[in-house]
């Protein structure tokens, strides 16, 4: 007999076909490697006391002048300010414009009329698509500016949760987004409802919006055949994301206050908050790639893209929200498959280690940690919840993971296991089973699940075998290489 190491390297391959995922994790939930160590993501609990109205698109958290720590969050239908307590004030402005829950476009069943296009294929892109409500939200000083991109106003809030958001003075209207940027200007993005146009305040005002000799307000028209989706302050400039490219504002002072650059060509965002900044990184998601800007607009390689960009429900892409969670050197992109009309499952990407992975979270908005001690992430059911606070889930949340094909040599020998070696930190916090088929599209049988034992008997044959790990406690485990005591059967 002879001990086969299942050293299965980090991470999720899910590209290509299932030989090609050989000898790699191929399918798995909530699991992630941290300093090449495999273990579960962190649980989470409810935050808020009590759920929003509608389905938070942006979350903000900031600490104010007086040393309280706020959260904002926008809905389609509300904005809210949310205590160091968990209890949430409506400071929804006055006259504010409902949004939608849902985009919308419809090019499947019902789309169009009787005997448009064939049964079976994609029709045709010529229904408009109107994207859901979201909301870019930011700080000035110690207050909160936000635009809803369905109400196009300019909002401020001054931490009096007896007083609403307030419009604010002079501010264009029919916006897409703003943003406040490291020079202290507010940008108004697709200002006054023209696609390309960027517009900014005064500096230190942002109640001055008309040019004059006498501030630095000003605007500018990108020169882009796309529409403006949002924008992100990095250090010494600011990314602007269209659908179709990528520009950069740098400010040059009196009298052109900014200059713009195309920075990046066919890198356009699918989403408003797809896009994440990992230090000075930015991150986001394109309409069949995952781009990257640091200095120059390139497309970040995915072991995952395969599976994640077939399987989003691309009538609701514009719900894919991307949270940084830095502890863990995370991105998390959060999306609605194919299965579901709401965010449902993500793929993160560690930027350390450059390792994907997949899972399903219903997750709509998010922030690092930073303001307050855990990642604060909101759920489809509108509550707030902090995460990575041990190992606890919902009740029907099990982390697992699991590889693609191992054979023996070059595969043409059936495999006959006795016995599997296992290597936890602590044993029996998971359960192990086996998969086995002959050919690669053959037929499957399952093996376990088995408790850990030192050795855990296990009996089974096959060509090609896939291990399944799977949590058998709320701990914290850690799984490295296990090992099948394994001899060479028939070639048949």
């Amino acid at each position: 007999m002879a001990l086969l190491p299942l050293s299965i390297p980090p991470g999720i391959q899910k590209n290509g076909t299932n030989f090609q995922q050989a000898n790699a994790w191929n399918d798995g939930n909530l699991v992630r490697w941290y300093e090449q160590a495999m273990q579960p993501v962190g649980g989470w609990r409810k935050r808020s006391t009590s759920a929003m109205t509608g389905i938070c698109r942006k979350l903000l958290c900031y600490t104010d002048n007086l040393n309280l720590r706020r959260s904002i969050a926008g809905t389609e239908s509300h904005l809210y300010a949310i205590n160091e307590g968990g209890i949430k004030h409506d400071i929804t402005p006055a006259g504010f414009t409902t949004g939608t829950a849902d985009a919308s476009q419809n090019l499947g069943w019902g789309g169009s009329t009787y005997s448009h296009s064939t049964w079976g294929t994609p029709r045709p892109d010529t229904i408009p698509y109107v994207p859901v409500t979201t909301w870019s939200l930011d700080t000035w000083g110690e207050y909160t500016i936000g635009c809803s991109t369905t109400d196009g106003k300019i909002y401020q809030w001054a931490n009096n949760t007896g007083v609403v958001a307030a419009i604010l003075s002079n501010a264009p209207t029919s916006n897409t987004a703003i943003l406040t940027t490291n020079e202290r200007f507010v940008f108004a993005l697709g200002a006054g409802g023209e696609a390309d146009r960027v517009e900014w305040s005064d500096q230190e005002n942002n109640n001055v919006w008309a040019a004059s000799a006498t501030n630095q307000a000003g605007g500018q028209n990108l020169t882009t055949n796309g529409r403006i989706i949002t924008g992100l302050s990095l250090r010494g400039e600011t990314l602007i994301l269209t659908d179709v490219d990528a520009h950069v504002a740098r400010y040059s002072g009196p009298p052109f206050v900014y200059g713009f650059t195309r920075v990046g060509s066919g890198c356009g965002i699918v989403s408003a908050n797809s896009c994440v900044v990992a230090g000075q990184t930015a991150f986001w998601v394109g309409q069949k790639a995952f781009h990257i800007y640091n200095g120059s607009v390139r497309t970040l390689p995915s072991a995952v893209g395969d599976f994640f960009f077939a399987n989003i429900n691309e009538a609701q892409r514009s719900k894919i929200c991307g949270v940084l969670n830095s502890g863990f050197n995370e991105i998390f992109w959060f999306y609605p498959s194919q299965e579901s009309n709401e965010n449902d499952s993500y793929v993160s990407y560690n930027y350390k280690d450059n390792i994907w992975s997949i899972g399903s979270l219903a997750r709509t908005a998010g922030v690092d940690v930073g303001v307050f001690t855990f990642p604060q992430l909101v759920g489809i059911d509108s509550y707030v919840y902090e995460h990575e606070v041990g190992a606890a889930f919902d009740a029907d949340v099990i982390p697992f993971i699991q590889s693609g094909p191992v054979e023996i040599g070059a595969g043409d020998n059936l495999m006959v296991a006795t016995s599997l070696i296992p290597d936890e930190n602590t044993q029996g916090d998971v359960t192990a089973e086996f998969i086995t088929r002959n050919y690669p599209n053959g037929a499957t049988e399952t093996h376990g699940p088995y408790s850990m034992a030192n050795p855990t008997n296990v009996r089974f044959t096959g060509r090609e075998v896939s291990m399944k790990v799977t949590s058998a406690t709320a701990n914290s485990w850690r799984v490295g290489t296990m090992r099948l005591d394994v001899v060479a059967g028939s070639k048949r």
